[in-house]
C-alpha cells in the first residue's frame, strides 16, 4: 500500500487524516518526575556528604585510623556520583532540538553507567587498602572511629531517604539511593569495628571488616551495573515483558502479524516502542492508533509508542526485521 510514509502526530487531539504511520505520545504527569524535583534532594545530599567527608579526613589524620581515610575516599566517591546523577538529570529535563530529537534522556542512562563503575573503583580501592592493613595492621583510636562512623550513618541515612521514592522508577535515583545505603552500612561495619578494637585490643579487626564490606558491596551493585550497561545497549527494560507486548499487538482485532516490534529506554525513566502492524482491512482515522499507544502506556509502561500500520506481510523493506 503506498504512502508508508504519511506521518500523523496525535499529540494535539483527535484528526480525521488516514496516516498509517503514527507516533502517540500521551504526555502525562510522570514523564518528568525524578527530573527537576530532585534538585533539592541532589544540593542537600552532596552538601552534607562533601562536609562528612572533610571531617572523615581530618578525624583520620587524628585518630590514626586508615578504615576512617578508606571510607573517606568512598564517600568522596559518592559525592562525585551524586554530582554526576545530578546533572544527568537536569540534562534529561531539557527539551527536545534540532540535533537532538529525543532532547538529551539518554544522559541519565550514561549517568548510571559511570555511577556503578565509579562505585567498583571505589570498592577497588577500598580493597587494596584493606588488605595492605590486614598485612600490616596500624595502632586504631577506637572511640574517635565509633563516634565519626555513627555520625556517617546519619549523614547517609539522611542523604538516602532524599531519594527513596524515586528510587523505585528511576534507575539513576536508584543508584544514588544504593551507593548512600551502602555507605550507611559501612559506616555500621566500621562503628563496630571500633568497638571491638576497643574490647579486645585487636587491630587487625578493622581491616578484616573493611574486607566483608567490599565484597558485599561487590554484590549488591553487581545487578545495578547491569542493569545499566543493557540500558545503554538499547536492551528491553528491565520492567517490561517483551513476549507479552508482542502477544498484545498480535491479539488487536484485525492484526495478521506483528514484525520490527522494538523496544527500549530512552532514559532511566521513559521507554519507547517501535512496530510494524499487518492489518488487511486497514484502520479509520487516527483513533485506532491513539488507543493503542494509550493502552501500552497503561499496561506495559511504554511512554513513547509508534506504530506503522501496514495492509500486506510484504509492506516492510527490511529483510533483517526482527521478528519479520
Amino acid at each position: 500500500m503506498g504512502g508508508a510514509h504519511h506521518h500523523s502526530h496525535d499529540h494535539h487531539g483527535p484528526r480525521d487524516g488516514h496516516g498509517q504511520h503514527s507516533h502517540a505520545h500521551h504526555s502525562r504527569g510522570h514523564h518528568g518526575h525524578g527530573h527537576g524535583s530532585h534538585g533539592t534532594a541532589f544540593a542537600l545530599a552532596v552538601v552534607l556528604n562533601s562536609l562528612f567527608v572533610v571531617a572523615e579526613v581530618v578525624a583520620s589524620f587524628i585518630s590514626g585510623s586508615t578504615a576512617l581515610l578508606a571510607d573517606a575516599g568512598h564517600n568522596l566517591g559518592d559525592v562525585l556520583s551524586l554530582l554526576l546523577a545530578w546533572g544527568a538529570s537536569v540534562l534529561a529535563a531539557r527539551p527536545a532540538g534540532p540535533g537532538f530529537t529525543y532532547g538529551l534522556k539518554s544522559s541519565s542512562i550514561l549517568a548510571a553507567i559511570a555511577n556503578a563503575a565509579l562505585l567498583w573503583v571505589a570498592l577497588g580501592a577500598v580493597l587494596l587498602e584493606t588488605l595492605q592493613r590486614l598485612w600490616t595492621p596500624a595502632q586504631v583510636d577506637g572511640p574517635l572511629v565509633m563516634l565519626v562512623a555513627g555520625i556517617g550513618i546519619v549523614v547517609n541515612l539522611l542523604s538516602a531517604l532524599l531519594f527513596a521514592k524515586g528510587s523505585k522508577s528511576d534507575l539513576n535515583l536508584r543508584a544514588a539511593f544504593q551507593h548512600l545505603m551502602a555507605d550507611a552500612v559501612v559506616s555500621a561495619s566500621v562503628v563496630f569495628a571500633g568497638l571491638a578494637i576497643v574490647l579486645t585490643g585487636q587491630n587487625w579487626i578493622d581491616p578484616l571488616t573493611s574486607l566483608i564490606i567490599t565484597f558485599g558491596l561487590a554484590w549488591a551493585s553487581w545487578d545495578l551495573l547491569k542493569d545499566a550497561v543493557k540500558m545503554g545497549l538499547l536492551a528491553v527494560p528491565r520492567h517490561i515483558d517483551e513476549g507479552a507486548v508482542r502477544a498484545f499487538l498480535a491479539g488487536q482485532p484485525g492484526v495478521e502479524a506483528v514484525h520490527d516490534l522494538h523496544i527500549w529506554g530512552m532514559s532511566t525513566t521513559e521507554s519507547a516502542l517501535t512496530a510494524h502492524l499487518v492489518i488487511p482491512g486497514g484502520v479509520r482515522g487516527d483513533t485506532y492508533l491513539r488507543e493503542l499507544a494509550k493502552a501500552l502506556e497503561t499496561g506495559f509502561g511504554i511512554h513513547h509508542a509508534t506504530i506503522q500500520i501496514e495492509q500486506t506481510r510484504d509492506g516492510c523493506s527490511l529483510p533483517d526485521a526482527h521478528g519479520h
